[in-house]
């Protein structure tokens, strides 16, 4: 493990996190469980640190852009844990120690591994080091959900989405605004937002279909 800034106590917990359940049981399949869990909020925390001024939505979609099958997979590969892994034959010969899905569960469960051998604060230390250089090199973009929503789409040629009042309530100088945003293409998502204003809702609605298109990798 040399490229993981850390130093196991106990190695075996290191193997089980590299042990893919193609090679049988024990398996890190449990391990990628608390380590999806512990990932995401390790790396919420240092968003919220890093973007005072960021909406929820912009932070879930943030998240989303750093904590996927894809950047994991990514992270993984620089710690080069592709050579480190045990595979099943089958996975062996079919090149799974390359595949993006392969990688970035046992990077989860690397990540949860550390935290069971020292510790919540020593797994944070760990994630915080990897996380936050890949944080501050997000571009800060000053355009609104709903038009880099519209920019997205347009700019592969998909329709825009539609916006939709759903309802409103609550005394005039107090309205709460519920509203619908649709997408047909590349898959239908439909997300709801709320806000003090229409316009304050359709963004909040914007921000979630865009946080699934990330997630989508779409």
């Amino acid at each position: 493990m040399t490229k993981l800034a850390y130093r196991f106590r106990d190695p075996a917990l290191a193997q089980l996190a590299l042990t893919h359940r193609s090679a049988g049981r024990p398996n890190n399949e449990r391990l990628e469980f608390l380590g999806d869990a512990l990932l995401g909020v390790m790396v919420a925390e240092v968003l919220y640190e890093a973007h005072p001024n960021a909406s929820e939505g912009e932070m879930s979609r943030l998240r989303a852009q750093l904590v996927n099958g894809q950047a994991l997979a990514v992270i993984a590969r620089e710690l080069e844990l592709g050579d480190e892994l045990k595979l099943g034959s089958g996975e062996l010969k079919s090149g799974g120690f390359r595949r993006d899905s392969i990688l970035a569960d046992a990077f989860e469960a690397l990540v949860a591994a550390v935290y069971l051998d020292a510790g919540f604060e020593a797994c944070r230390t760990v994630v915080r080091g990897l996380f936050e250089p890949l944080v501050a090199a997000i571009p800060r973009s000053s355009k609104d959900a709903k038009t880099r929503l519209q920019e997205h789409l347009q700019a592969h040629g998909w329709p825009l989405p539609q916006y939709d009042l759903i309802d409103s309530h609550g005394e005039d100088h107090a309205k709460t605004f519920d509203v619908s945003c649709d997408i047909t293409e590349p898959a239908p998502i439909r997300a709801d937002g709320r806000g003090s204003s229409r316009r304050a809702a359709e963004q909040d609605a914007a921000e979630t279909v865009l946080r699934r298109l990330q997630e989508l990798n779409l």
